[in-house]
């Protein structure tokens, strides 16, 4: 079965909400009416419903049947900026909160924060500063947790093509811990795709054949990881080749059950990420998704801002399917 067809199966009638404080935006608008057409999410917009209205009608689209949630008239408002302020831990007036909240990203945030929403998706028009910001401060990091990261869904021509690349949007150059809290993270992220995780902490080096304090860190990471969740199969320090193809594999890693095997490829650092994930896209062919935030204790998308509607509609089921993991 085709990776989104099953997602869509997994989803669909769930009810599942997500907001999109972004609706003024025509790719943001049009997914957001397929997905209420595909009965995939139930969308809330965020903003002025006349303003809205009459973008969806410029289009063609018809959004009758979308809720919208205008932060001026917002009923539960004074809810909110209690729970922003006791939220931040008194870091903000009740004067700060109200103005702090006719952002929409905060306001969407609060909206998750409070169960009145699944999860949300954002970062057409916002940088990914915008997105991530509100999320750390509201709903922050899974207890064990210390950071979010980001994580890319690459897929291929073949069915087995699907792997997880992280994190490749976040941390520019995380240490051990928080390297091997990526790792787990990361296998989480791939079993909402079924794929089986087999988790790889890449480097310039496998198994000691070079020395540095970057095959260091790698190295104390992957003994960390494989504490935190001996549940999974999660090996390094390993070189990509080794991580990827068997012969390789046999001749430099030949006692690893991830070797040659692996699902999921944890970069050192965002540069070699973020390079991984671009080499892949472009000069393998490989569809990249995300970055899916990882580590957040409800579901929070960022999007490119040059994602086009089908980026938007893809990021959207998936967060949906985070939202439903967990639950």
């Amino acid at each position: 079965m085709e990776l989104f067809e099953g997602l869509k199966q997994n989803i669909s009638g769930k009810k599942v909400t997500i907001v999109f404080p972004e609706p003024t935006d025509e790719r943001v608008l049009g997914a957001a009416v397929r997905l209420k057409s595909d009965d995939l999410v139930e969308p809330i917009l965020i903003g002025n419903p006349s303003v809205i209205n009459k973008i969806a009608s410029s289009r063609g689209l018809i959004i009758d049947n979308l809720k919208i949630v205008d932060p001026a008239k917002f009923d539960q408002m004074d809810e909110m900026v209690a729970s922003f302020i006791a939220r931040r831990n008194g870091k903000a007036t009740e004067d700060q909160a109200r103005e702090i909240l006719k952002d929409e990203n905060y306001f969407g945030t609060m909206l998750v924060y409070m169960d009145l929403a699944d999860g949300l998706v954002s970062g057409a028009i916002h940088s990914t500063g915008d997105t991530i910001r509100p999320a750390l401060q509201i709903v922050k990091t899974k207890p064990g947790v210390s950071r979010t990261s980001g994580a890319f869904l690459m897929v291929g021509d073949r069915e087995s093509d699907k792997y997880i690349f992280s994190d490749c949007a976040i941390n520019i150059n995380p240490d051990a811990q928080a390297l091997a809290e990526i790792a787990v993270e990361s296998a989480k992220t791939a079993e909402i795709f079924g794929i089986d995780p087999k988790v790889s902490l890449l480097s310039f080096s496998t198994k000691g054949s070079a020395k540095s304090e970057e095959v260091t860190k790698v190295a104390e990471a992957t003994k960390i990881a494989q504490e935190l969740a001996p549940e999974y199969d999660i090996d390094g320090e390993l070189q990509f080749d080794a991580a990827y193809a068997q012969t390789v594999a046999n001749q430099k890693a030949p006692d690893s059950k991830v070797a040659g095997h692996t699902t999921v490829f944890v970069f050192p650092e965002i540069q070699s990420g973020n390079i991984g994930y671009k080499i892949a896209q472009r000069l393998g062919g490989f569809q990249a998704i995300g970055p899916i935030l990882q580590g957040l204790n409800k579901p929070i998308s960022d999007l490119s801002r040059g994602c086009n509607e089908e980026d938007v509609y893809k990021l959207s089921i998936i967060t949906a399917s985070q939202a439903l993991q967990d639950k």
